[in-house]
Order: C-alpha cells, then structure tokens, then sequence
C-alpha cells in the first residue's frame, strides 16, 4: 500500500509539473521585464481558455505523462547502460555474491531478486530449464531486498546458508515456499532441510552479510535497477520476468559478439 502511495504521489508530481510548465509556456511571452504585455482581464481570458481546453482534452494530459514516463525511463536506462562497463566486475565477479551453473561459462547471467517478489518465483523454473539445457551459463544470483522487511530476513537467511554451503539448495526452497518469511518460519524450513539452525540465525546478523546486501542495492542504484526480477545480460539490463525463449535469444546474441 505504501509503495501504491509513492506511485500515486509521483504521478500526481509528474501532473502538476506538466501543468505549470503549459502555463508558462503560454504566458511567459506576455511578460517582458516584469511588464505585462496584456491587460489582466485578458489573461485571465487566457488561462481560463487553457483550463477549458484541458478539461476538455484531458487525453492530451495522460500523453504527456506518458511520454514524459517512457523518455524518463530511457534517459534511465541508457544511464544504467552508460554504468555498466565501469562496474562489470563488481557485477559478474564478486566473490562474496553467490554463483551457479558452469564457473567457466561463457555467458554470465545476472539476476536481481526479491523473495517476496511473485515474478521472481514464477521466474525460478525458467532459470533451472536454462541451467539445465545450457551448459554454458553461469548464473549469478544478487539478492536485492525491497519489497518488505521479510524480503530482507529472507536474503540474509539465503547467504547465511551459504556459509555453510547450501545456498542455492535454500534459495530454490525460499523462492518455492508460498508461507510467511518471517524469521521463525525461516529457521524451521533451516531446520527441516539440514542446516545448523544455532548458527545461521547468527550469521544471518553478521555485519558481512548486511554489507552484502547494502552493496548489492548501491549497485543496482549505480545501474537504475529498481523492480524485481531484473536481469543483466552482456550489454543488456532486462527488468521483469523473462521467458525461456527470449532468454534463449539474447543468450545466442550474446555469443554471437
């Protein structure tokens, strides 16, 4: 609800700056100096002309914000592109970030999740086809927590099991589980698939693994990563759940130079 809110009070933002941006454009010719060009009455004739014509026209308002959305989401993305060959590293080889599939591969596929996210689980069986029918993939798996506080128990839980060397065994049961994240559910799935219970709940407060997930999230900021899932894949930053066959495309893309 709170993030519907935020969505809600942005566009609201977005509106009223279109608005007064139409005004000034309008009216900023009629003024030179601080002097009015035009009667008051005959700008109020005018503003009332442009008020009338946009209840009228409210279509002409919902285009600008959507154009106004789709080039702020470009300007964004061509940023994030332009960060890309600066933090590939960081990306793709950071030794503290869990991996799977082939270390060798020649193809690293990096994919920003939350487990509260419902495309993120939706996303999972793909990503097993994928490893399953290309041995040439390297997956690379950034916990980004921003959905909710149990998004956030739940990453750090997944790179507590890691220490002890389970980790995408207990991604895979987090991202499959439909019951409450919340820590103490967390520890009796730990307990049921093996894992020493005492000592994951205390790595999971391990100031390594909160770093990891505050630097996996400047990260993300540094490449305008902002939903889940998103995937990086060579030059390309893909927001949202990706189905096998497009995968499977830019994949090839991507071999193919």
């Amino acid at each position: 609800m709170k993030i519907k809110r935020m969505a809600v009070s942005a566009k609201l933002l977005v509106w009223r700056s279109i608005c007064a941006s139409l005004f000034v454009a309008v009216l900023w010719p009629l003024h030179v100096n601080g002097e009015d060009l035009l009667p008051e009455e005959k700008v109020d004739e005018i503003n009332q002309l442009i008020r009338e014509y946009l209840m009228n026209n409210p279509e002409v308002i919902l285009d600008s914000v959507q154009r106004f959305r789709e080039k702020q989401e470009a300007m964004e993305q061509e940023s994030g592109a332009r960060n890309l060959s600066a933090l590939r590293d960081q990306l793709e080889n950071d030794p503290a970030t869990p991996s799977t599939g082939n270390p060798e591969g020649d193809v690293t596929v990096v994919e920003f999740f939350d487990y509260r996210c419902g495309y993120c689980k939706s996303t999972l069986t793909t990503l097993l086809q994928l490893l399953s029918e290309d041995s040439g993939i390297r997956l690379v798996l950034k916990e980004f927590p921003i959905l909710s506080d149990e998004s956030n128990v739940a990453a750090r839980a997944a790179l507590a099991a890691g220490m002890q060397g389970q980790y995408f065994m207990f991604h895979n049961a987090l991202m499959e589980t439909r019951v409450s994240l919340q820590k103490d559910s967390i520890l009796v799935m730990a307990e049921d698939f093996g894992l020493d219970v005492e000592r994951l709940a205390i790595d999971m407060e391990s100031p390594e693994i909160f770093a990891q997930v505050e630097s996996n999230r400047k990260l993300a900021a540094a490449l305008n990563i902002r939903g889940t899932p998103t995937f990086v894949i060579g030059e390309q930053i893909l927001p949202g759940a990706v189905d096998i066959e497009s995968l499977r495309e830019i994949i090839q893309s991507v071999r193919e130079g």
